[in-house]
């Protein structure tokens, strides 16, 4: 009895601390000041990155709170079906089904205020460590530290209780309908696992997911990504409620040997469905968050690098600092150049404020580096080929394909691009602002007031620039100390190593295939933080529910290992048999959770073959590797570990005791 109130008090501490560490970290991030000293510039920059964490935090606080939610409701309906013949003599003593509710309600309320009140420090350990990861990836700056409120004591304490609450409620109603008589025996309503509040989450849920997957390719590059890294959440939910039919079954699949050992670990699989699904359930939620989101991410940033090398045409890449691209354009042997300077803003539309990255391009520049003037299906496949000879009709093309612009006919061809001039803008291949109309924009130190959107390019998988500016609306002093990009291409027979060295003494040159290479570098390094940052403690937190669960269950299994040796087998036998069924469970629950993942990756396809014309699936080998060796190491220790604590009492002793 005392592990089933400490499994449902850890479960309940961990998420209070969870939840209160990602909520004071994100009100933290939203009222930071600038520092002072700091140029418009670098106000500006200080600005997006603080809104980029406190977007990257809400994302963290809402995974903390499901999979508060999702554990913890877990833990408590376990809980209670382990209690289910206690509940059955109380019934048989007298008390009527609302004491038994009314009782299981107040322990839900007890546990959850117990779990808050060891959750409020706990979550200050949880908050400097969410913090030294975020300071250490650069999401935050330098010294930042989550800060105190008084207020999140009452925070805490009504996420502690109201979660105990949900969690236990469900459970109790079902305890208080099960017959005595039937819960004694385990027979009728007390052994029919698969209830209908089972059945409705799960049909919801997965009705949810498969909406997602189907809905995914109309949301566009940013939308469509977004849902397909979405899917794993409800998918997870309809798989976990769905367990008790489907991991007994594949446990059963699994090679567990034909001796007593392996026929003795497929008997407990069948016979104690509600085990093995409460074991599954969080290892589900673990592999689908994890590997779902991180499958779906890769297969993004994959289709937005294929996608960039088919658009970028250069043979090289000149890195370097302001308004570089004249020195460039007359450097021997340079047919053509793009050069993109980089500066941030802020835009106002509707009365609303964002930040935004813009580029100072010119048009027709720009549209020759980066294919805009003919259609996708035209591109050559590798981002060194040669363009479309000059007056081509490729080159004359006024559209780009559906794939291309997510099934949208957007202007984005040269003559489009032409009407760049003066005080205007085009929206970049990054999005999010209006194609159409005027919006207010602001550069560092310079109000530019309101501007009309006179164009607008396709918005891309692999992302980019807000706007995009001509040369002449921004003044040579903001663009003197810009990020310049050049994208240059070489004339017919010139000679790459004397140009290479002629553009050396402007910036660093690098060859366009070497520079991709290292920009889908740079994408992948940034998403693989994005992704620590927002399932790392959240997985942790997974796994620890596992754990909590094999240890839960192994308290009430006591009696039955010793019924075990008794009849015959040795304790090395019936540890043997519980690693195995632990094993077969585990591997169970992480084939659900593969499967829950798989929506994510038919959704990132769906996706990126509405967006790019190209279906692109990842597969993130040595992630789901070691998710699935820590799995399987995880819980056969800890599967080990009670099993060898339940059994060390002699048997007779444990089957001659009343519990």
């Amino acid at each position: 009895m005392i592990a089933l109130f400490a499994g449902s008090l850890l479960s309940v501490t961990l998420g209070v601390a969870l939840v209160q560490s990602s909520l004071l970290l994100l009100i933290t991030a939203a009222t930071l000041d600038t520092p002072p000293g700091l140029g418009a510039a670098e106000r500006m920059e200080f600005s997006d990155n603080v809104t980029a964490a406190v977007s990257m935090l809400g994302l963290i606080l809402g995974m903390a709170t499901f999979l508060a939610g999702f554990i913890i409701s877990s833990t408590f309906a376990f809980t209670v079906a382990q209690r289910r013949r206690d509940f059955a003599l109380l019934r048989l003593v007298g008390a009527g089904r609302g004491q038994v509710r009314l009782r299981l309600l107040r322990e839900a309320v007890l546990l959850g205020g117990l779990g808050a009140a060891l959750g409020v420090p706990t979550g200050l350990l949880v908050m400097a460590a969410q913090a030294a990861l975020m300071r250490h990836q650069g999401f935050v700056p330098p010294g930042f530290e989550g800060e105190w409120r008084p207020w999140i004591l009452a925070v805490s304490f009504g996420t502690g209780i109201a979660l105990a609450l949900a969690g236990a409620m469900v459970a109790a109603h079902r305890a208080a309908r099960v017959r005595p008589l039937e819960a004694l025996r385990d027979t009728g309503t007390a052994a029919r696992v698969m209830t209908a509040t089972r059945w409705t989450a799960g049909l919801i849920f997965f009705g949810g997911a498969l909406a997602l997957v189907i809905v995914a390719p109309v949301g566009g590059p940013g939308g469509g990504a977004a849902m397909a890294m979405n899917v794993p959440l409800p998918a997870a939910i309809a798989a976990a409620a769905l367990s008790p039919l489907v991991v007994p079954l594949l446990g059963r699949l699994l090679p567990t040997g034909s001796g007593v050992i392996g026929a003795l670990a497929r008997a407990n699989l069948w016979d104690a469905r509600r085990r093995s699904a409460s074991v599954a359930a969080p290892l589900i939620v673990l592999v689908a968050l994890v590997i779902g989101t991180a499958a779906a991410g890769a297969s993004i940033t994959d289709a937005g690098i294929t996608e960039l090398r088919r658009q970028t045409q250069a043979d090289l890449v000149v890195t370097a600092t302001g308004p570089v691209g004249p020195a460039i354009t007359a450097v021997p042997g340079v047919a053509s150049a793009s050069t993109e300077l980089s500066i941030p803003a802020t835009v106002v539309t509707d009365d609303e404020s964002s930040s935004a990255s813009a580029l100072v391009i010119d048009p027709a520049a720009y549209a020759r580096a980066h294919s805009l003037s003919q259609p996708a299906s035209a591109l050559p496949a590798r981002a060194d080929s040669a363009g479309p000879a000059a007056g081509s009709p490729a080159a004359r093309s006024d559209s780009v394909s559906p794939a291309a612009s997510g099934g949208l006919a957007v202007r984005a061809d040269s003559a489009g691009l032409a009407a760049l001039r003066g005080r205007a803008v085009a929206v970049g291949p990054g999005g999010e602002i209006p194609s159409s109309g005027s919006i207010r924009l602001a550069l560092p130190d310079l109000d530019l007031g309101s501007v009309p959107v006179v164009a607008s390019v396709p918005a891309t998988i692999s992302g980019g620039a807000n706007l995009l500016l001509p040369a002449g609306l921004v003044p040579e002093r903001l663009l003197a100390a810009a990020p310049a990009q050049s994208f240059v291409t070489l004339e017919p027979g010139a000679s790459a190593d004397t140009v290479r060295a002629a553009l050396g003494r402007i910036g660093t040159v690098t060859d366009a295939d070497d520079w991709l290479r290292a920009d889908a570098a740079a994408r992948s390094e940034v998403n693989n933080k994005i992704m620590v940052a927002v399932m790392g403690l959240g997985a942790l937190y997974a796994l620890i529910g596992v754990v909590n669960s094999i240890v839960i269950g192994a308290a009430a299994r006591r009696r039955e290992f010793a019924a075990a040796r008794v009849g015959g087998l040795t304790r090395g036998q019936v540890l043997r048999a519980a690693l195995l069924e632990s094993s077969a469970v585990t591997a169970a629950g992480i084939l659900l959770g593969c499967l829950a993942a798989a929506g994510a990756l038919i959704a990132a396809a769906r996706t990126t073959s509405a967006v790019t014309g190209t279906a692109t699936v990842t597969l993130p080998w040595t992630l789901i590797g070691a998710v699935c060796a820590v799995a399987l190491l995880v819980t056969g220790a800890t599967s080990l570990i009670t099993s060898w604590s339940a059994t060390r009492p002699a048997p007779i002793t444990l089957l001659a005791a009343r519990e």
